[in-house]
């Protein structure tokens, strides 16, 4: 979570003799909550396993040895700054917070020159938070250099954006890079559900109905931060009374609307509405409306729908409903779902809606779907018999002699690469599984398909 009280060369108030900063009562609610602990972190469990570097970092096993710098990396809300502030607690060490935002090389060198002093005079260790590192130049990144080589300050760097292109490879070499993840929506829970209930939050003050905790985590998405602030300004609709009767302690959906003035979608991801949208998405794509299925697709990206579920849609529908009238869209629909699951929300948006409009404009046939569907049905009937013997494997001692393989004609072998000989077993001499649909790319293939098929035949 970021914090909202800035703590740095020119502005201690608030801080702690370390440098931490103490926290009010009146602070903002993403505030106060900000965990105290490793073990009050949610979330980003593969950096917080015992022995993991991070936990080492703030739990020192010896306070003598400095903590290494480090670059988080991670969305908004995933708890960057919280980390930071718990590497300069854990060891103990002061704590100096800059905004890459508002602060120049003048006052990264004001910084470095105070943390150089202190570490002389008296031993004081300090810890240099950067948020949104990013945004400094290539210039202002090397002014840190000399400071983290020397270990005059650890430097703790927040990004939201890929270091690789947004850190100078100087600093990176010199730093543990960790990468945090999206918050997963159990995490959020048991952040909103605890900001409930601790004294240091709502003190229980308040009370969540299930529909408004279900509206406030779609809202939220994956930032906690985001989920804090719309809990505390729903929380202030009906403590205050504003558009809710007087002394109501009930949070409902209603509450979070008007507090973010968003109006909740209907949308139950374990119910009813779940299936009649999916449902409705499916036939748009299969009726070639491809607003509607936007539509749909929108419904359940603001719903806060699993993209990975959305994608195994799309990818049925591609092969179910286009088929082989197009059959570079089942392409697009797999692609589209390796992609959401690299990428994620909120850009996996962009990735679903290219393959929905792709497969909802697409031509659409459904005969390779029909067909191995009545197929299955004939071989539970029962039919088919045994495969010819010109077809069985003959690689294996003693097949020949039983016949297997004999009469074999090698396709590629043929004129045109097919040879006429029978396929099929002899009780389904003359089935046509496949009927091509005969639009888009099917219909070249009903025409090369006729021309097999007759070759076939006269064996």
């Amino acid at each position: 979570m970021r914090t909202l009280v800035r703590v740095d060369l020119f502005d201690s108030l608030g801080a702690g003799a370390d440098g931490t900063p103490t926290v009010s009562p009146s602070a903002p609610l993403a505030v106060r909550m900000r965990p105290r602990t490793l073990d009050e972190v949610v979330g980003q469990q593969h950096l917080l396993g015992t022995g993991s570097p991070l936990r080492r970092l703030v739990e020192p096993a010896d306070p003598s040895i400095a903590p290494a710098s480090l670059v988080l990396w991670g969305p908004p809300g995933t708890g960057k700054t919280t980390l930071a502030y718990l590497v300069a607690h854990g060891s103990g060490r002061r704590f100096v917070e800059l905004s890459a935002v508002t602060a120049g090389v003048k006052d990264v060198r004001a910084v470095i020159d105070v943390a150089r002093r202190a570490l002389l005079a008296t031993g004081a260790e300090t810890v240099l938070f950067i948020d949104e590192v990013h945004r400094f130049s290539k210039t202002q990144q090397d002014a840190l250099l000399p400071s983290v080589e020397n270990r005059w300050v650890t430097l703790v760097a927040a990004t939201t954006e890929n270091p690789s292109f947004s850190v100078i490879s100087p600093l990176l070499s010199r730093s543990l890079l960790l990468t945090l993840r999206p918050l997963e929506r159990d995490a959020l829970e048991v952040l909103v559900r605890r900001a409930v209930d601790d004294p240091r939050g709502l003190a229980g003050r308040v009370e969540l109905t299930p529909a408004a905790l279900d509206h406030l985590l779609r809202l939220a998405g994956a930032d906690a931060r985001k989920a804090l602030t719309i809990l505390e300004a729903a929380a202030g609709v009906v403590t205050r009374g504003e558009g809710r009767p007087e002394g109501a302690v009930e949070v409902d959906e209603a509450a979070v609307e008007i507090a973010v003035d968003v109006a909740a979608v209907r949308y139950d991801r374990d119910g009813d509405q779940h299936y009649d949208v999916a449902s409705a998405f499916i036939k748009s794509m299969r009726g070639s409306d491809v607003d509607a299925a936007l539509h749909y697709l929108a419904r359940m990206i603001a719903a806060g729908e699993d993209p990975r579920f959305i994608a195994r849609r799309v990818v049925i529908a591609a092969a179910e409903e286009v088929g082989m009238a197009d059959p570079s869209a089942l392409g697009t629909a797999v692609a589209a779902a390796q992609a959401v699951a690299m990428i994620g929300m909120p850009e996996a948006r962009i990735i679903l809606a290219q393959a929905v409009v792709h497969v909802a404009t697409a031509p659409k046939s459904n005969a390779s779907y029909k067909a191995v569907d009545t197929a299955i049905a004939d071989v539970r009937a029962g039919r088919g018999g045994p495969v010819p013997a010109h077809l069985r494997d003959a690689h294996y001692s003693g097949a020949e002699r039983l016949g297997h393989g004999a009469g074999y004609t090698y396709a590629h072998d043929a004129p045109h690469g097919v040879a006429a000989q029978r396929y099929l077993p002899d009780d389904l001499i003359g089935v046509r599984y496949y009927q091509p649909a005969g639009r888009g790319a099917e219909r070249a293939v009903a025409e090369r398909l006729a021309k097999i098929r007759s070759i076939l035949d006269g064996a």
